[in-house]
């Protein structure tokens, strides 16, 4: 084959590309999609919590699609978190970061790849924050990280129960270690959440992964994940590779984690409102207790003080 013919069997191979892209975009923008069975009306999905009904698949959704289902549509403030200065180091690829940025913002609606929220449960009014996994892969950067820091600092000051959804690849390597920063600054609001007395509950979505799991999202009191969610550090292909043994089945599912000990519950998204209300309503009655008794104690410090004087 001589180069021309070359050339031109390249060139039709971008066209098919090129097709094959423009026909996901279109996919994207339609009102179907597909799951076991193959198209399904997304109409149907979201009537069922965006949960195929034959296989089970917990099909991943955007922060706002998870509070509507959770808390309600229209049931909740988002609040206006901090954004600081873009691609701070001037990152540079196959495009530039600001691109990306750009890209994701247009696609998601959102200024980063958190949202954060006031709301209420059962008559419990808690923060919450959700992850969107369009949003460049639903990775950490110093903006989610001022996202988290903010959600935080809120459920503090109005003494409410902080309920974390997890999602996203890890810390974002565009940002460098300003992104693997946020692993440790998301642990300190952690710890300062706790020392308020104040309920941190994880709810871990598919996928959650990297520097999200080795930080805020081992963290909680509770730790309650969808079903088949990964919930991972390190690939498994890398770990297999590591280890060179066959990994057993379903590794790193939230069934298998739920087995290992980093779980505690598999919750299907439709009885997730119900088990954060419960779950809080037990632990706030806790709470009360021990800062009764702690009151209680330093009372009787006092008047046993003032006796001996």
């Amino acid at each position: 084959m001589n180069w021309i013919k070359k050339t031109l069997r390249f060139g039709e191979k971008i066209k098919t590309i090129i097709k094959q892209r423009a026909s996901k975009a279109e996919i994207a923008n339609s009102d179907w999609t597909s799951c076991c069975k193959g198209p399904i009306l997304k109409k149907d999905l979201e009537d069922n919590f965006w949960v195929c009904p034959s296989c089970k698949k917990h099909h991943r959704i955007s922060p706002r699609q998870r509070f509507d289902v959770i808390f309600g549509k229209n049931n909740y403030e988002v609040l206006k978190t901090p954004i600081p200065q873009d691609d701070p180091l001037n990152w540079n690829d196959s495009k530039p970061y600001k691109e990306r940025l750009k890209a994701a913002r247009k696609k998601t609606g959102m200024d980063c790849g958190m949202m954060v929220i006031s709301t209420n449960i059962q008559s419990i009014k808690i923060t919450a924050i959700a992850s969107d996994f369009d949003f460049i892969g639903g990775s950490i950067g110093a903006a989610e990280g001022e996202a988290f820091l903010y959600g935080i600092q809120y459920a503090i000051e109005n003494q409410q129960p902080f309920v974390v959804f997890t999602s996203g690849g890890g810390m974002r390597m565009m940002e460098s270690l300003i992104s693997l920063s946020q692993m440790t600054r998301t642990t300190l609001a952690i710890n300062e959440l706790k020392k308020n007395n104040l309920p941190y509950i994880v709810v871990l979505t598919d996928p959650t992964a990297g520097g999200i799991t080795a930080s805020y999202a081992m963290l909680g009191d509770i730790h309650m994940a969808e079903p088949g969610a990964l919930i991972a550090f390190a690939g498994s292909r890398v770990i297999q590779g590591t280890v060179r043994e066959e990994l057993p089945e379903g590794f790193q599912r939230s069934e298998y984690v739920e087995k290992t000990g980093f779980v505690d519950l598999i919750v299907e998204r439709k009885e997730l409102k119900g088990k954060i209300g419960m779950l809080l309503s037990i632990l706030l009655k806790k709470n009360s207790v021990i800062n009764s008794v702690i009151n209680e104690t330093s009372e009787d410090s006092r008047t046993l003080t003032k006796a001996a004087s």
